[in-house]
């Protein structure tokens, strides 16, 4: 199963590996997509967990134990590309790196860098951009 989270680190834990032990000590796959890290101050990280459903629960509870506050991200973003003039208001505040123009000047969106920011939805004057909820 694969989940994504983002995970927020307190000021005394970013200075732990504790990424890199999740994975040794908990066998799973981690794809750390976005993250703002700095050893001594608050830090975030988007990340997609593979993990069998027992692996993730033990994983789930590895992070909440070492003070990790975990967030599901269970909603996702949906571009109606059909109307879009590809004014590429979007792609100045996309972070994430999932909205861009490409070499023809066409936006490009890249739901799997999403993190589900939602700038998006309010930097498009055509209103383009959805907000879904997982079930």
């Amino acid at each position: 199963m694969k989940e994504k989270f983002i995970l927020t680190f307190s000021e005394n834990t970013t200075n732990k590996p504790i990424i890199n032990d999740l994975i040794k000590k908990h066998d799973i796959i981690v794809n750390v997509i976005k993250a703002d890290i700095s050893a001594g101050e608050k830090g975030t990280a988007f990340v997609e967990i593979n993990a069998t459903k027992s692996e993730m629960d033990k994983a789930l509870k590895y992070l909440k134990i070492h003070n990790v506050i975990l967030q599901s991200v269970d909603k996702y973003v949906h571009l109606n590309s059909d109307p879009c003039i590809h004014c590429g208001a979007c792609t100045s505040v996309c972070f994430a790196g999932a909205l861009k123009m490409n070499n023809e000047n066409k936006l490009e969106f890249d739901t799997s860098k999403c993190i589900v920011c939602e700038l998006c939805v309010d930097a498009c004057p055509l209103e383009l951009f959805e907000i879904h909820f997982n079930k």
